[in-house]
């Protein structure tokens, strides 16, 4: 595929494209001095963009020195884009995690590249709390469920499974709500859960023979995505 080539006379479109992106854009000469950036660029960085003309893409992305840009230009003699994980320097001396593509562009003069930063520090530290619940949730020693609109198990812990005698998760996700809490209120605050209340309520549970009768508190609670509620979660806890 061609190198893009944009004439002088259509750099003012250029620009105003640029400044739509939703990524950061960097455009350096092929030794990587910064020769234009767009508004998103100032956002992520901090760096108004005159003071960053004529800069070392390492001003805003430290792991890029002249040998790496080098490296990176020599790679892209065989393919159209490369795509890295590095970390951003913010003018304040904060630091995010972003990815980086860079592909070739005949802009100034032939052979200029464009770094695309993306700022992925929220999307990886929302991975990591939900690495970090799960982990909780499946060491948890109360019985943690989530359920579909129907009642259909969809998400299970192993207090859970051992509580209700399930092989694994899979038996579980064959089950419904009813299956196991169909005596009322449970059903109703099923309901209720489904139109955006949570209830907690304490039942007697039956006992083996020999054994002595356990209180159970069973909390159910609205499953939201967004403002969409997408199902029901819940717990079963002996008190």
């Amino acid at each position: 595929m061609a190198p893009l080539f944009v004439p002088k006379d259509r750099k003012s479109l250029f620009r105003q494209f640029l400044a739509g992106m939703y990524d950061a854009v960097i455009i350096t000469d092929p030794n990587g001095h910064i020769l234009e950036s767009n508004p998103r660029a100032e956002e992520h960085f901090g760096y108004q963009q005159e003071e960053t003309l004529d800069k070392p893409i390492s001003m805003l992305i430290p792991g890029l020195s002249p040998e790496i840009v080098q490296r990176i230009r020599r790679g892209l003699d065989d393919d159209r884009h490369m795509m890295l994980d590095a970390n951003g320097l913010n003018k304040d001396g904060s630091k995010f995690a972003c990815e980086v593509t860079v592909s070739v562009i005949d802009l100034m003069d032939p052979g200029d590249l464009v770094f695309t930063v993306r700022n992925v520090e929220k999307r990886r530290n929302t991975i990591e709390t939900l690495r970090a619940q799960a982990g909780a949730f499946s060491i948890s020693p109360c019985a943690l469920f989530s359920c579909a609109p129907d009642g259909r198990f969809t998400n299970v812990n192993q207090s859970f499974l051992e509580l209700f005698g399930l092989e694994d998760d899979a038996a579980a996700k064959t089950k419904f709500f009813v299956d196991f809490m169909s005596d009322e209120p449970l059903p109703a605050n099923f309901k209720k859960a489904l139109e955006g209340e949570t209830t907690t309520v304490g039942i007697v549970a039956e006992a083996d023979e020999g054994e002595d009768a356990s209180e159970i508190e069973i909390t159910l609670a609205p499953n939201r995505v967004g403002r969409k509620i997408r199902g029901v979660v819940g717990s079963v806890l002996k008190v």
